[in-house]
This record gives structure tokens, C-alpha cells and sequence, in this order.
């Protein structure tokens, strides 16, 4: 199991989870949308009782960084589970958007799809980040965790993640890209720096405790 350890302002940690049983959390596009709006919109210090009057009301426009839980600097999501680079700017905001993020999704997901019981394996799971090294293979990690995985057919048409923010291509901009791209003379350098990270994850998978020397641990 991972580590509990405390999770401290100023830090950054790869949370993680997955669906109870290794079951899809997301089945269609619609689905991936939800998860994404979710993760967008909740990320905000005011009380949020619906996702939807709040999207309609258009407050989510006027939320300022320093009225956020945390800084998202990464996000993956997978058909049966996701991963978020996330940076705790004050005491308790992963803990706050994480509940929000699972419980609001778990709602969405329950009604639409006619189920009831629990979506994910248990609480989030949380690997602090200890290195710059460290911090640099996660990103690639989550930014490309689909071709990790190896994940095509039918549902890769529903993973999403933050590499597309990375690139500079037009999306979605939920991303705190600095601590990442600044460590980089261009977008190019970052790519060619991911691509390489990307083949020692590959075959990092492959060796006994290989991986868990570069992103930390591992567990999906």
C-alpha cells in the first residue's frame, strides 16, 4: 500500500487510483468529459453543491489562483483508472479536492450508468515527490501514461491527458506548466526529453524495483 505520509504545503505528490475490482470508470467520451469538468471545475476554494449550476453560472470563469485547493501540473486519464501531478498550495487541499473530485464523479457516474456502491479503490493513493528528477519522469509519466500502458482499441478514444497542454495545442489549460517547461529551452526539448524518459519507463516496467527508482513507486 502506499505511504500515508503527511501531505505538506508546498509539495508536490503523484496521486493516483483506480476503479474497484480494476473496473472501467469511464466508458464513453461523455464519461471522460465529466472527469475532465470535474477536475477543472472543483478545484476551487468556494462550496460547490452542483457541478452543473456551477458551470452555469460561469463562477469557475472568475476563480483566481489563489483562491484554488491546488496546482494541477499534470493529469492522465485511463479507461479503468487516472493520475494527477498536483502541488498542495495550503494545508488540507488535496485531501478537499480529491473528496470532491471522487465523490462527484462517483455521483455522475452511478446515476448515468444505473449502479450504486463505491467507484474507486478506496482513498486516493499519494507518493510524495522528493527530487527534481523525480518530479521530471512523473510528469512524463502521467503526460504519457496511455503509451506506457500500451493502451489502444475501442477505449483509448477516452483517455485524456495533459501531454496535448505540453505541447502547446489548442485544449484544454488547467495545467501549472512552469515548474516543468522552465526546466526546458523549448517544447521541443521537453518532447525529446519525454520521448527518451518514456523508453527507460518501458523498460524500467520490466525490471524488479526498476520503476519505483524513477517515478517513486509504482502500482498501475
Amino acid at each position: 500500500m502506499a505511504n500515508r505520509e503527511k501531505i505538506a504545503p508546498g509539495e508536490y505528490y503523484h496521486i493516483y487510483n483506480r476503479g474497484v475490482d480494476k473496473r472501467l470508470i469511464v466508458k464513453d467520451e461523455q464519461d471522460a468529459e465529466r472527469f475532465m469538468q470535474s477536475l477543472e471545475f472543483f478545484n476551487s476554494k468556494k462550496p460547490i453543491i452542483s457541478l452543473r449550476e456551477f458551470i452555469s453560472s460561469e463562477d469557475y470563469k472568475n476563480i483566481k489562483p489563489d483562491e484554488k485547493l491546488v496546482e494541477i501540473v499534470c493529469y492522465d486519464l485511463n479507461p479503468n483508472h487516472y493520475h494527477l501531478l498536483l502541488k498542495e498550495i495550503y494545508e488540507g487541499g488535496i485531501s478537499e479536492f480529491m473528496k470532491r473530485l471522487g465523490g462527484g464523479y462517483t455521483w455522475y457516474f452511478n446515476n448515468k450508468h444505473k449502479r450504486s456502491g463505491a467507484l474507486f479503490q478506496g482513498r486516493f493513493k499519494s507518493v510524495h515527490i522528493k527530487s527534481n528528477e523525480q518530479l521530471l519522469h512523473v510528469s512524463v509519466y502521467i503526460n504519457l501514461n496511455d503509451k506506457a500502458h500500451k493502451i489502444s482499441g475501442s477505449t483509448a478514444g477516452n483517455v485524456k491527458s495533459s501531454w496535448n497542454e505540453y505541447m502547446g495545442k489548442v485544449g484544454r489549460n488547467i495545467c501549472t506548466k512552469g515548474i516543468i517547461l522552465k526546466q526546458f529551452r523549448s517544447i521541443k526539448e521537453y518532447k525529446d526529453f519525454a520521448e527518451s524518459s518514456l523508453k527507460e519507463i518501458l523498460k524500467a516496467k520490466k525490471e524488479k524495483g526498476g520503476l519505483e527508482m524513477l517515478i517513486g513507486r509504482y502500482f498501475f
